[in-house]
């Protein structure tokens, strides 16, 4: 059996199921892989057996890029939070998609199942996102594609960002001084 070594993934894509799994990013994911860069979608990424938050936590560490796809019950699960609080403290970009909700709109709601910290940490994450640029998008009015290929551009356009800096700083090492 070969032994290979699996590359990281350049996208992170954080969003709630029941809202947007079926739309958008599904749509998401599949234009970034046509265009070789390599998404983390839990549906598309884990297999049975993987650990839940092994996995995820895995993927949002090795990864460049979040994009956050918040929509109307977004805050109601521990793990959009989670994944969204470990983003930010990993202090990768986040590209914030706000689909059929404001940002103005996003508020936790403790239903008593996490601690006074994690929520101190959930709504520090939420303002962090809520005060990034993003997109907005509007499901019954806007159209699919536009949105798919803003967010596409955007994650691609930080990757060039990213690896030109990334490639300025190795320049600015290894010169002799």
């Amino acid at each position: 059996m070969m032994n290979r070594a699996i590359k990281p993934y350049d996208v992170f894509i954080n969003h709630r199921s029941i809202d947007t799994k079926r739309n958008v990013v599904a749509l998401l994911y599949d234009h970034l892989s046509r265009l070789n860069i390599r998404p983390f979608l839990d549906k598309k990424n884990m297999k049975p057996g993987d650990k839940l938050f092994e996995s995820i936590n895995g993927a949002i560490r090795q990864c460049k890029v979040g994009v956050a796809v918040f929509s109307p019950h977004y805050c109601e699960s521990y793990f959009c939070l989670h994944e969204l609080a470990l983003i930010m403290e990993s202090k990768k970009k986040v590209i914030p998609v706000f689909c059929d909700i404001k940002p103005s709109q996003l508020h936790i709601t403790n239903k008593g199942l996490c601690s006074a910290e994690e929520i101190q940490r959930f709504n520090w994450a939420l303002e962090e996102a809520k005060y990034t640029v993003g997109l907005t998008f509007d499901s019954l009015k806007g159209n699919w594609s536009e949105v798919v290929t803003s967010a596409s551009d955007i994650v691609i356009n930080s990757l060039i960002e990213m690896e030109n800096d990334k490639q300025m700083q190795s320049r600015k090492f290894s010169m002799p001084a």
